[in-house]
């Protein structure tokens, strides 16, 4: 033959890198012996175009994934699942038999290049999991930790107490499992090429972990440091860093270690949080989670025929009865010092099926063995199998299971309303930018704190987890070292610390931080406001408005996702304190004098805005005007009980409204929404805060009509109009939730 040319139907033997070796049948045209790193392969007809048939095996891949999850995800099933499931559409199982499949798209020779860039994939995933890797929950304290903080995000169950058990008992069981799985290789050295081969691996091997404990974590360290608070890491360090991942891999099989190795002992030397591991994560994790991992499991899955699995050999039933008693076996083994921990049951239940999951780790354990010859590919695809079986049943078990919302539902009624007239208010506030602590300040000075209404105020300041695996929740009041050496909340504990010396005696102030994903941020704020039996939470809107209230400069849909799950599932009121200017400037001196107006409809939670407002009316520099809209229409007894109630409660604001030029009460008869939104409209500006209720899905004849023109649904119709970009106004509005979950 000529060159390297190949005749149509000759046979070819390959061997990759794992010693494997395959047939492949050239039945196109000709084609010509590539080679691709350290494999070598023939290629037929199509194979000249390899960088084109890898883009369009990508485009399949990535395509069939998306669509599958887009249908799946909507019955609880993550992502994992919905990639094993398209691998197994693509295997000899289903689609991988038929030709154009079989011997085109994904042809033995072609599967080989896909196979190497979705292994790249495999190592920066793992060294990615072990850059978000908290170390420090071995010390605070059992699946691999990936494949657990995997599920647990897809679950949104990340920040709950299950969550956070579940990922220690994970770390714990994966780090002695890698050591382990260390000792084993080098003994697997020692037999295959001698002790004096077998002690220079070990030897690079601990200069190497030296090397990143001594060496690279320090200079870590040194590059948060040349980082200033509030900027992002200059990309010359993420780059040296990536440089030095791939680096890492290398060394891996240099040493005969398996090429996660070395990835894994670098991430652990990254410290995990902003800003560093942060930058690292955002860098790279679109790829890393939506493109490359999806192609490794994909691509893995694809490699299991069901069609081979037949219990017609003793070895075969053997394996599946192995698989059944390793999983009975550890999920009672979870089960067991759970329920004699007094855990409770259906608790227990999910934490033993969390422990026993399948996922990704297990996925390329088992094929890297397959590779390699120690699993057949009958046993390779009843594994699989199972696998996937686990995959489904784990994550539907657990939601069925599990109710995070659970462990904050409130037994007593905690609300303003029912708070003991002279008693501590405690109130549990969110910050999320530094742009929201004037507001928030003001509205708290506006509820006039004495030392005989006194407030307990609990700050709470928000901030999005990325780069860490595992939530922080700081109280800056213990005088604990944090996990954390940066302080996150620095100008917002000085601005209320000026607060509470402010009013000396009459508010205490407790500061805590939160870094979690915003998608379960809602769990820890409901457990802080149960835990510190909180009347009410107060939360930014999500809309910031430029200083004369006019334009809208910002908006956050991810921190309106938040508002709306605390106001579902809250223990306790709930308050959204929409700034337009008047509240959130410092300009505006405290000895102001203040206007305020409340729009009583009737209702639970106009008469927790009512009561709120009645606290403001202590401080002589407030006008307090309530303002009683009242149906023209004739409603009958229908809703007697509710009337009688909102009597008794606006009965004190029409006593002291005679003579009293603080106190002011109105009553404007309306005939309907559009009536009603027109007076509010004309009253708008003459007052610097405005306090409604909620009223979700209460409809009465007063705002019969604007629900249909309401954009924000948890502000409800009056508080969505008076958040709307068509009112010009600096007037700002909170607008009130009386508690639900009793």
């Amino acid at each position: 033959m000529a060159g390297n040319d190949l005749p149509v139907e000759d046979t070819i033997t390959y061997v990759n890198t794992s010693g494997r070796s395959s047939i492949i049948e050239c039945t196109q045209l000709p084609g010509r012996i590539d080679s691709f790193g350290s494999w070598n392969y023939i290629g037929s007809g199509s194979l000249p175009f390899t960088l084109p048939l890898l883009q369009l095996q990508m485009v399949i891949i990535f395509t069939l994934n998306q669509a599958a999850h887009y249908v799946l995800k909507r019955h609880g099933l993550p992502k994992f699942t919905t990639q094993l499931l398209v691998g197994i559409i693509l295997s000899p199982s289903l689609l991988g038999r038929f030709g154009i499949i079989k011997k085109v798209l994904f042809s033995l020779a072609s599967q080989e290049i896909i196979d190497m860039f979705s292994l790249f994939s495999f190592i920066l995933f793992f060294f990615m999991s072990t850059v978000k890797m908290d170390l420090g929950m071995i010390k605070r304290t059992v699946t691999p930790f990936p494949v657990v903080v995997c599920l647990l995000e897809d679950l949104q169950i990340l920040n709950s107490e299950l969550g956070r058990l579940s990922l220690s008992a994970a770390m714990i069981t994966d780090l002695l499992s890698v050591i382990m799985t260390i000792v084993t290789s080098f003994f697997r050295i020692s037999k295959e090429f001698g002790n004096t081969i077998s002690a220079i691996y070990v030897g690079a091997f601990i200069i190497y972990i030296i090397f990143n404990i001594f060496v690279i974590r320090p200079a870590m360290f040194w590059i948060i440091r040349q980082t200033p608070e509030g900027r992002p890491v200059k990309g010359m360090y993420i780059d040296a860093i990536i440089v030095v991942f791939l680096g890492s891999a290398v060394f891996s099989h240099f040493v005969q270690q398996t090429l996660i190795f070395g990835p894994v002992i670098l991430g652990l030397a990254i410290p995990d949080g902003p800003p560093l591991g942060s930058a690292i994560v955002n860098k790279l994790n679109c790829f890393t989670s939506d493109v490359f991992l999806p192609l490794y499991v994909t691509t893995c899955a694809m490699r299991a025929d069901f069609s081979l699995i037949k219990f017609d050999n003793n070895l075969l039933k053997i394996t599946a009865t192995i698989i059944f008693l390793t999983f009975a076996v550890k999920m009672v083994a979870c089960l067991v010092p759970t329920l004699y921990s007094k855990m409770h049951l259906k608790d227990a239940l999910a934490l033993a099926l969390l422990l026993s999951s399948k996922g990704v780790v297990q996925l390329s354990i088992n094929t890297f063995n397959r590779d390699i010859e120690l699993l057949t590919d009958q046993m390779f695809a009843l594994i699989c199998l199972h696998i996937l079986l686990i995959a489904i049943f784990v994550p539907l078990s657990v939601k069925f299971l599990y109710d995070p919302s659970r462990q904050y539902a409130g037994y007593q009624k905690r609300n303003i309303m029912h708070s003991t007239r002279n008693a501590e208010l405690r109130i549990l506030a969110c910050i999320h930018k530094p742009d929201n602590i004037g507001a928030i300040t003001k509205l708290l000075e506006l509820s006039c704190p004495s030392r005989e209404r006194p407030l307990a105020i609990y700050v709470l300041h928000l901030i999005e987890l990325i780069g860490r695996a595992t939530p922080i929740f700081i109280s800056h009041q213990m005088q604990k070292k944090t996990v954390s050496n940066s302080s996150y909340s620095e100008n917002i504990i000085l601005a209320f610390d000026h607060f509470e010396q402010d009013n000396l005696g009459a508010v205490s102030v407790s500061v805590f931080t939160l870094i979690s994903q915003l998608k379960s941020m809602h769990d820890n704020i409901c457990i802080l406001g149960l835990d510190k039996l909180t009347s009410i939470i107060v939360l930014p809107f999500h809309r910031k408005w430029s200083i004369d209230g006019s334009v809208v400069e910002s908006e956050d849909s991810t921190m309106r996702t938040l508002n709306c799950n605390v106001l579902e599932l809250a223990p306790c009121s709930v308050g959204i304190l929409i700034d337009r200017g008047h509240l959130g400037q410092s300009m505006v001196s405290s000895n102001s004098s203040y206007s305020i107006a409340v729009i009583f409809f009737g209702g639970n939670d106009d008469r927790e805005a009512l009561t709120f407002a009645k606290r403001m009316a202590n401080n002589s520099k407030i006008t307090l005007t309530v303002v009683h809209f009242v149906s023209a229409r004739n409603e009958g007894d229908a809703y007697w009980d509710e009337y009688f109630f909102d009597s008794e409660i606006l009965k004190d604001v029409k006593l002291n409204n005679t003579g009293n030029e603080s106190m002011i009460y109105i009553e404007e008869v309306v005939k309907d929404g559009p009536e009603t939104a027109l007076i509010i409209r004309c009253m708008v500006k003459e007052y610097n805060l405005i306090i409604v209720g909620r009223r979700n899905d209460v409809e009465t004849p007063q705002t019969s009509g604007l629900a249909e023109w309401s954009e924000f649904s948890e502000l409800g119709v009056i508080g969505d109009l008076l958040a709307s970009s068509d009112v010009n106004s600096r007037t700002s509005v909170f607008v009130v939730q009386q508690q639900q979950n009793i």
